[in-house]
């Protein structure tokens, strides 16, 4: 007779399969229908390619001007991400050791700004560097770069700051009395400390600004499709009332698999770095 405890783990395994089909079907559909053409994928969308036809990923990295809009997602994607990860700590950093009321309120108002849509914010935004400052117009790939940066610190400060309150202030005072200044002391003993946390908030900046896309449309749609990072190029393939599905869908696997390789190997980062700053 099956117990109360085995009954439940069976419903547990029975959602998680469940959850597992549900998440992985719109990635298979997206690869089996990549390598078929527009009617084909209109008669039968769910069945298996009868041919795979290379062809289209071929045509749809030349429309698209696939590496080098690939080149621009990697530089605004790592440029942002090395940005986040060195302010982010330094200010993390500031506030766990000089702990004001002042330094308190700014840590928690951050925090609080995580809270706020980008939808709320968005019209003000390009408002102000394009209209106002002009950013927009002459630098946007800078201009992409820098909102990454305020969009994305608050998050990795607050992770940041949990993992910085278990390191030993003892540490810093040996540094100290061993001829570091303050700089020195960050970077060559806090800095190295922090590596497993910087790169989970790594990982996950970079999944975040890779895929992104309607920050990069409102900054970059301007510049020129040489500046268009992948998620934008993509939409080359889309019309008002129709999509190319056999251009599109090759495009759509191309963007998602470099940053699918850099996840499935550095998955195991994101919760290691979490939780290190958890217990003290």
């Amino acid at each position: 007779m099956i117990n109360a405890r085995s009954l439940m783990k069976i419903l547990v395994y029975a959602i998680l399969v469940v959850s597992l089909i549900a998440f992985i079907t719109p990635f298979l559909l997206i690869i089996i229908n990549a390598f078929k053409t527009n009617a084909q994928i209109i008669e039968s969308p769910l069945s298996w390619p009868t041919s795979f036809n290379f062809d289209n990923f071929f045509v749809s990295m030349k429309e698209m001007s696939y590496f080098h809009c690939f080149t621009n997602s990697l530089l605004i994607t790592f440029g942002s991400v090395l940005l986040i990860g060195v302010f982010a700590a330094m200010t993390a950093h500031y506030f766990v050791r000089n702990k004001t009321k002042t330094n308190n309120l700014l840590f928690f108002a951050m925090v609080a700004s995580m809270i706020i849509p980008f939808q709320a914010i968005m019209i003000p935004l390009v408002s102000l560097y394009g209209a106002k400052l002009g950013w927009i117009q002459t630098v946007p790939k800078s201009t992409l770069i820098f909102m990454y940066l305020g969009f994305g610190s608050p998050l990795a400060v607050f992770i940041y700051h949990g993992f910085i309150k278990s390191i030993p202030l003892e540490l810093e005072e040996a540094a100290f009395m061993d001829g570091c200044n303050r700089r020195q002391t960050f970077f060559r003993i806090i800095l190295p400390i922090l590596m497993p946390t910087t790169v989970t908030i790594g990982i996950l900046n970079v999944l975040w600004i890779w895929n992104d896309f309607l920050l990069p449309l409102l900054v970059l749609q301007n510049a020129g499709r040489e500046s268009y990072t992948l998620p934008l190029a993509i939409q080359v393939f889309k019309g008002t009332y129709t999509t190319d599905n056999e251009k599109f869908l090759p495009a759509v696997l191309l963007v998602i698999l470099p940053i699918l390789i850099i996840y499935l190997f550095a998955q195991r980062f994101i919760i290691q770095g979490v939780t290190q700053g958890s217990v003290k």
